[in-house]
């Protein structure tokens, strides 16, 4: 099958989000104006202020992927910087989504590597604490497994388990079509309250 990336960023999080898409909350948020990534996801659980895992995963990850990282309770460490960038660029990498804070963000942006978390951060994390890489992992209260795709862009983060994601394909390519005629007929001069069927009785309107 044709690799699924083009049509996943065409569509965007919301559509996808509105197709059955996991939603991952509004605290994770592209670091820099303009990235967006997709791709299968590769998870990581660090232990709280520790990105030992985080190294072992740009070694083991393959190309293309996301690495989709839970931090544990202490989410302000630098988890990911410039040197971990030059080492996921190198391995051709497609991005990372963390829940968890991350720095020298002006480099990432330089460097126009996709990394979506849940803000910035400058004390660094330690590199000796256990973790896990490839495994199953809950981020941000959102299920991850190895293979999953993972989609983001200014609107935010979404995840579709690898098993739905034809009929996420297949309801989100039915809604865009449905909203392009929707958005014709809004041009044309109706309104959303006839288009989408919309009950105004609990509303009081005041025309001036």
């Amino acid at each position: 099958m044709d690799s699924p990336v083009l049509a996943l960023l065409e569509l965007g999080t919301a559509t996808l989000g509105e197709s059955g898409a996991l939603l991952m909350p509004p605290r994770l948020r592209p670091v820099w104006p303009g990235a967006r990534l997709a791709g299968p996801a590769y998870p990581v659980r660090c232990a709280p202020g520790d990105n030992l895992a985080i190294h072992a995963a740009v070694a083991s990850a393959g190309p293309g992927s996301v690495l989709v990282v839970d931090v544990g309770d202490i989410p302000e460490r630098g988890y990911w910087g410039e040197v971990l960038t030059t080492a996921a660029r190198a391995r051709a990498l497609a991005g990372l989504v963390i829940d968890g804070c991350v720095r020298d963000s002006v480099a990432l942006q330089t460097e126009q590597f996709p990394v979506f978390s849940s803000g910035i951060a400058l004390k660094g994390a330690t590199k000796r604490e256990p973790g896990t890489a490839g495994s199953r992992v809950e981020v941000a209260g959102v299920p991850v497994e190895t293979g999953d795709w993972v989609v983001g862009d200014a609107d935010g983060v979404v995840v579709i388990p690898r098993h739905m994601l034809d009929d996420v394909l297949k309801a989100a390519r039915a809604r865009a079509d449905k909203e392009l005629g929707l958005f014709e007929k809004l041009r044309a001069g109706s309104t959303t309250l006839e288009l989408l069927g919309l009950d105004v009785s609990p509303i009081r309107v005041d025309e001036g």
